[in-house]
């Protein structure tokens, strides 16, 4: 019966009932989908760089990550070859030897790093051959082919079939020129990496530095990213000669914004059922200050102040259980749809590629925070619903008779 008297009395006022539902849905949806948003923006970010120069972990001498001098190469690189060609959670891994130096047009020169990448293995790792706007990767040109970022490119004034020299330390300190011809030029979502990164062919690389066979780095790409940590563990195992760091040692910035984001969903969903909270405890205020007459009859035909407490507290849920499933369902459509399609933002894309993200940002919300989220609404409701409820219980059935 208390059910049912509450049921009844949520739909007496169908306009205030109808605008606290639509507050709730609309605030549940916005929180939602403005997360979606940001931890989809995030997500595109961290697997740009992933996919394009970090790797999920790398492994160099103790000392290249502080100095990066040309001759601080991996010493003993077979033993740790050899471990990752047999451990079962790596998908591929690429050896690289890297230079920095200068790059040089008729149109001016810029400061560059040079990684000599063995195009194939390169391939299985990074995504450069993917994102190529012109030219090809590594397939034509036999001497010094390069392939460079269209940031780099425009910059020098370089297109397909230029020439553009190269000049760097040899490992006697001397400097050396590489002639080489641009075969393929990329564009990625980060324009700091697409300015500052030319790739080669590590033989030819090797004829100039003096280095041979020599590497500096070993990117190396897991099955996924859960497994990251375990392989970084085993790969440490193999000798202390070696400097294994993972995708979030290398870029901390990035490590720390994906352990936030988990925060910032629930510290942002807080903030707007916060506000909610207090929409629904005036509207429901209201409603029993209204209902006065009402209150006070029930009290005096023998209904004691715990079912009226309980009667209060259950309208309010029966108003959140409607809406919470509506707002859910709709923030799950719209999501999924724009985690399909995307969202153009090609009006702000310069300043969103210095950031490493591209012009079309799709949404992603792990589906356990739906449930999680829903229960959070529930929860923050059931304690908005408490201050009117007692408000009633303090009403007197004697002047409660007597009001309008």
């Amino acid at each position: 019966m208390l059910v049912k008297i509450a049921w009844r009395n949520i739909w007496r006022n169908k306009l205030r009932s109808i605008v606290v539902l639509l507050s709730i849905i609309l605030g549940i949806w916005s929180g939602l989908f403005i997360m979606a948003m940001t931890l989809g923006l995030n997500e595109q970010r961290m697997s740009g760089a992933v996919n394009t120069y970090l790797s999920h972990i790398q492994i160099h001498d103790l000392d290249y990550p502080i100095d990066q001098k040309l001759k601080q190469t991996i010493k003993e690189p077979n033993n740790i070859l050899e471990v990752i060609s047999k451990e079962i959670g790596i998908k591929s891994f690429s050896k690289r030897q890297i230079a920095n130096g200068m790059a040089a047009s008729a149109k001016g020169t810029y400061g560059v790093q040079i990684l000599g990448i063995a195009p194939e293995e390169e391939k299985k790792v990074t995504a450069i051959s993917n994102h190529l706007v012109q030219g090809t990767y590594f397939e034509k040109f036999k001497r010094n082919p390069v392939v460079l970022g269209e940031k780099l490119a425009n910059k020098l004034g370089l297109k397909v079939k230029s020439k553009i020299i190269l000049t760097f330390q040899n490992s006697n300190g001397d400097l050396v020129s590489f002639a080489g011809r641009i075969e393929g030029i990329f564009k990625t979502n980060s324009s700091v990496f697409d300015k500052l990164s030319i790739f080669v062919k590590q033989k030819d690389l090797a004829n100039y530095t003096g280095l041979g066979d020599k590497i500096h780095e070993i990117a190396v790409l897991t099955n996924s990213m859960d497994n990251v940590e375990k392989v970084k563990s085993d790969l440490k195992k193999v000798g202390k000669n070696y400097k294994v760091e993972s995708w979030d040692e290398l870029s901390p910035e990035l490590g720390y914004a994906q352990e936030m984001m988990g925060t910032m969903v629930y510290i942002f969903m807080g903030i707007i059922l916060l506000a909610l909270s207090f929409g629904i405890v005036n509207t429901m205020l209201m409603a029993v200050l209204e209902r006065k007459k009402e209150l006070g009859m029930l009290m005096s035909v023998g209904m004691n102040k715990k079912k009226i407490f309980f009667m209060i507290v259950l309208e309010t849920l029966f108003l959140a259980m409607i809406a919470t499933p509506i707002g859910m369902l709709l923030s799950k459509f719209s999501i999924d749809y724009f985690e399909k399609h995307g969202i153009d933002l090609s009006s702000v894309a310069q300043g969103l590629e210095s950031f490493g993200i591209g012009s079309r940002i799709y949404t992603y919300l792990p589906n356990n925070l739906y449930f999680k989220i829903t229960l959070f609404t529930l929860i923050v409701t059931l304690i908005a619903s408490i201050f009117p409820a007692r408000r009633a219980l303090k009403l007197n059935p004697v002047e409660a008779l007597r009001s309008l």
